[in-house]
């Protein structure tokens, strides 16, 4: 997807036009924004296939701004890659729950993050409906990227959607969790086991009392349980 359009949000100068002169490189549409404020006056105008959104901002939050973006109808689905300085698990996890699909560490190498770009736009790629499948209380609506848990609405990150359709579309079946990577992230992406285990975490809570839906095989992966309606 070279002619995808990126929006760039980092208020650092030279990382902003460093990421963005190698993507322009790729083939992509750059544009750059070095504030929330400028951010949302460019979202407001365009249509973007993906953000890569700088976790501290000078006048708004990263994650408020990825709240913002899951929040609204147009870009519910739309991939999220945060930039952030904070490396530790808590961080990381926090900025999965505010909506974003992946993260990476600053510093970092510019071909991963070339390549996390090129695994979220992938895996964002349009896909053949689905038919509306349930399991408990729990209702994936594939066609319409929705979920429902006992009725209400459950919004989920691109990746999250994208690991449970994975994982719900072959009930009772083990997957490994370099399965998982190479399917949702792509076989270009290097990152550890943890990676999968966050985002799983973050599913888990999201799915509330049908989280029991997805058991972990210890030392192996993880599994869908087979009780489809």
């Amino acid at each position: 997807m070279q002619d995808s359009k990126i929006l760039v949000i980092e208020d650092e100068t030279d990382i902003r036009e460093l990421i963005f002169l190698q993507l322009q490189l790729k083939n992509y549409t750059v544009f750059t924004a070095s504030s929330g404020k400028e951010a949302k006056e460019l979202i407001e105008e365009r249509d973007f296939d993906l953000f890569l959104i700088d976790r501290m901002l000078p006048d708004i939050n990263g994650l408020e701004l990825c709240n913002s973006l899951r929040s609204s109808e147009k870009n519910r689905s739309t991939p999220i890659i945060l930039i952030t300085a904070l490396a530790e698990a808590d961080n990381i996890v926090e900025g999965l729950d505010a909506g974003a699909d992946d993260y990476i560490t600053k510093p970092f190498d510019l071909s991963i993050l070339q390549a996390r770009v090129r695994a979220q736009l992938r895996r964002h790629g349009p896909k053949e409906p689905k038919t509306k499948v349930s399991f408990g209380k729990l209702v994936i609506d594939e066609a319409k990227a929705r979920i429902k848990v006992d009725g209400q609405e459950v919004k989920l990150t691109h990746t999250e959607f994208q690991i449970l359709i994975l994982l719900a579309s072959r009930p009772g079946t083990v997957h490994k969790r370099r399965d998982l990577i190479d399917a949702i992230l792509g076989d270009d992406v290097h990152v550890t086991s943890r990676t999968i285990d966050t985002h799983i975490a973050c599913l888990r809570k999201k799915l509330g009392s049908e989280s029991y839906l997805i058991e972990t095989i210890r030392g192996i992966g993880y599994r869908f349980q087979d009780n489809e309606q």
